[in-house]
């Protein structure tokens, strides 16, 4: 029943992108980066990712300053890793104005995710 409750959640989620989502989205989408497949808004364990590349067991989660120092984002993070994931964060402002910056982080967590396979 959680599965179903999240599927709503993460459809509203799709449909209300923050600009920073947005903006990241524009580059992941449709195997843009380095033909690397990402989803947005994709459920794992009891928590809706902000973006997940299945293949690569990895998570992004963008972050707005009600995150600073939030303890809740570390169990959250414990969970996603559990499920098998690892979990990148990157701050709103950071992908609004260094987006260039991010990508490169993201195709870094690629490369390792790559060689651990």
């Amino acid at each position: 029943m959680a599965e179903k409750r999240l599927t709503g959640i993460a459809r509203k989620l799709r449909r209300d992108m923050t600009d920073a989502e947005r903006r990241l989205w524009t580059h992941l989408r449709a195997s843009q980066l380095e033909g690397v497949k990402f989803t947005r808004q994709y459920p794992i364990g009891d928590f809706v990712v902000d973006f997940a590349c299945r293949s690569a067991r990895l998570a992004i989660e963008l972050d707005g300053g009600q995150h600073a120092d939030n303890p809740a984002d570390d169990a959250r993070t414990q969970v996603i890793e559990a499920h098998g994931y690892r979990v990148i964060r990157f701050w709103n402002n950071d992908v609004l104005q260094n987006t260039d910056g991010v990508l490169i982080a993201i195709l870094e967590e690629l490369k390792i995710a790559r060689n651990r396979t």
